[in-house]
């Protein structure tokens, strides 16, 4: 190793102050760490030239010279590039830790406070050093465009570089975003990110022509002030793949106006055709999406009285694929309870808490994300969960049950005091994952040994419960948040009374006469026996008996008690008086009267 004399002095003074930070720090400084200092600046006089070097040549330096960049690099004199970082990993962190003493045990009780361990808390530290390093300012005067940037570049450099798990990055800059907003560093909630295909679009868009592109865009910025964010997404999707399609099928089409019915044809063909992301044939309910929404497009170009726009309609009602309507997918009374108590004896309380909520009070999954600390409210002597608003764009306020309002109440006295955030559930000071949800009813299903269920099958199934308990369509409608009652009737297609009862009635008709005995053979029967048979038989009712002959068919839909071969006697009157009661309490005056008319002839008879 060459001695430290033999090298040139240059910018004294930033070794000098380096070495004055390890000395305050009670590190040695001997001739090695002296030279690593030195070494560096001689062959980087420029230190804003570090990054501008081949990444072989940054990382060919010395371990001394590289302990030396992290020092430059947090204290801001030196601005290193994401692939170095990510390629050599410097501990940043413990520098940081170093100059900024207060930072670092601030930032290190708001982890703690949201329940990272000590390793975990210190690993997102040290990235907090290295957005710093890549700012090249101070993280208290670092902005949110900032700290996007600079994770935006990290992600960048993880997938060029092989094997610096782009995953794993991606996790702890999540977690490091949760302990960023909550310590007062930034004002975003974290929130999980799909790569950027932006650059992907922009390619793809600057293959179709000027005009038909710049149509296509003003439509989508002008619903995206109205419509939802993902169906803002679908629109641009949707155009995207059809201006692709018609460009390179007809390159004539210059703009929208120059459209045609063929084009209309053939993009339904190829949506026919093309397959799914996960295999075989899009599905129609998708091709019915694509092709309504390229139908909303240009009806609402005729609509703006658009310049470019064809000259006639070009997507029918014709066009659409038959959607199907199925019935919704429920857990019946046995396999509900099975659920319950599978979810009850899992250990995490989130799963037990989760499972608990969607059963007794059919919230939407995204629902029950976006509860607040404050959702519990009293009214009167009863307490309710508000809802916030969710996919129908409408609060609302449901019952809650007093043992789902225990668990709530266990769930607020343990979750971590001074978050930033209002909402009721999060984990590690972030929003919850739907994922979550699904894999705790999963597992809960797995237990029961239920096989697959989803958490809007708990929906589906409290719905389904309170309609076959007679619970009316206007109450449903209000408790799982529905604009309209026909959005309701689907359950009632499920429960449907009326053919349940008259299925059954006539199932009890041919299972007696399939469980008929079998009769004598007509020659074993004489003619006065087979006369009293007739004449005498009398079918065992609940309160009398009916005297039909068994030639003869039953024509009467009604009640048994209303038809002339009913036969009853005193003995059964206890039954008919109980029975008359309770049609006249309720109300049902053409009951009451037969009863009435059976009582009567009892007496009758008795006299």
């Amino acid at each position: 190793m060459p001695r430290a004399t033999a090298l040139p002095i240059i910018r004294p003074d930033l070794v000098k102050y380096y070495l004055a930070h390890r000395a305050a720090q009670g590190m040695n400084n001997d001739h090695k760490v002296r030279w690593g200092a030195r070494a560096l600046l001689a062959a980087v006089p420029d230190l804003t030239a570090f990054d501008r070097l081949p990444l072989e040549r940054q990382l060919a330096f010395h371990h001394e010279s590289h302990r030396f960049v992290s020092w430059l690099a947090v204290t801001g004199h030196l601005q290193p590039g994401a692939d170095y970082l990510v390629a050599r990993r410097p501990r940043l962190g413990i520098v940081l830790a170093r100059t900024n003493p207060e930072l670092h045990l601030r930032f290190m009780e708001t982890a703690r406070l949201l329940g990272f361990r000590e390793p975990l808390a210190m690993a997102q530290f040290n990235l907090l050093a290295h957005l710093v390093a890549l700012a090249g300012k101070p993280a208290d005067q670092l902005r949110q465009a900032d700290w996007d940037e600079g994770r935006r570049l990290l992600l960048e450099a993880a997938r060029r570089i092989p094997n610096r798990g782009v995953k794993a990055l991606s996790t702890s800059l999540f977690n490091l975003e949760a302990t960023l907003f909550h310590c007062g560093l930034t004002d975003d909630l974290p929130r999980r990110r799909s790569p950027n295909r932006g650059d992907v679009r922009a390619r793809q868009w600057s293959t179709v022509p000027a005009t038909m592109a710049a149509t296509m865009h003003r439509y989508v910025e002008q619903i995206s002030g109205t419509l939802r964010s993902s169906t803002v997404k679908n629109a641009e999707l949707t155009l995207r793949e059809f201006a692709l399609l018609i460009t390179a099928e007809d390159p004539t089409v210059s703009c929208v106006a120059e459209l045609q019915r063929r084009h209309v044809e053939r993009y339904k063909g190829w949506l026919l055709e093309r397959p799914a992301a996960r295999g075989g044939p899009l599905h129609r309910h998708t091709v019915r999406d694509r092709l309504g929404t390229l139908r909303t497009f240009l009806r609402r170009l005729d609509e703006w009285d658009a310049d470019d726009r064809p000259a006639r309609q070009l997507v029918f009602d014709s066009d659409m694929p038959i959607a199907d309507e199925p019935l919704p997918r429920f857990l019946d009374d046995a396999a509900a309870a099975k659920l319950l108590a599978a979810a009850r004896q899992d250990p995490d309380p989130f799963a037990r808490l989760a499972i608990e909520i969607l059963a007794r009070t059919g919230m939407r999954r995204s629902e029950m994300l976006g509860l607040t600390i404050d959702a519990v409210v009293q009214i009167g002597s009863a307490y309710w969960l508000r809802v916030p608003v969710g996919k129908m764009h409408t609060d609302r306020y449901v019952p809650l049950h007093p043992q789902l309002k225990a668990l709530l109440d266990d769930w607020l006295q343990h979750r971590p005091e001074g978050l930033r955030s209002d909402l009721l559930f999060t984990d590690h000071g972030s929003p919850v994952n739907a994922s979550r949800i699904e894999a705790a009813v999963r597992n809960a299903a797995d237990r029961a040994g239920l096989g697959r269920v989803t958490p809007h099958q708990l929906r589906h199934t409290l719905a389904t419960q309170a309609i076959n308990r007679g619970m009316s369509l206007e109450a449903i409608a209000a408790l799982l948040g529905h604009r309209s009652l026909s959005m309701t009737r689907v359950y009632a297609r499920i429960a449907d009374r009326a053919v349940a009862d008259e299925y059954f009635a006539v199932t009890e008709k041919v299972e007696a006469l399939y469980d008929a005995p079998r009769q004598l053979p007509a020659d074993a029967e004489g003619s006065e026996m087979a006369k009293l048979r007739r004449e005498m038989h009398r079918r065992m009712l609940g309160n009398g008996y009916c005297a039909r002959p068994v030639e003869m068919d039953c024509h009467f839909e009604s009640i048994c008690e209303s038809c002339t071969f009913f036969v009853t006697t005193i003995e059964f009157r206890p039954t008919l008086e109980r029975q008359r009661d309770d049609a006249a309490a309720k109300g049902q005056v053409a009951r009451e009267q037969i009863f009435n008319g059976l009582l009567n002839r009892l007496d009758g008879q008795a006299s």
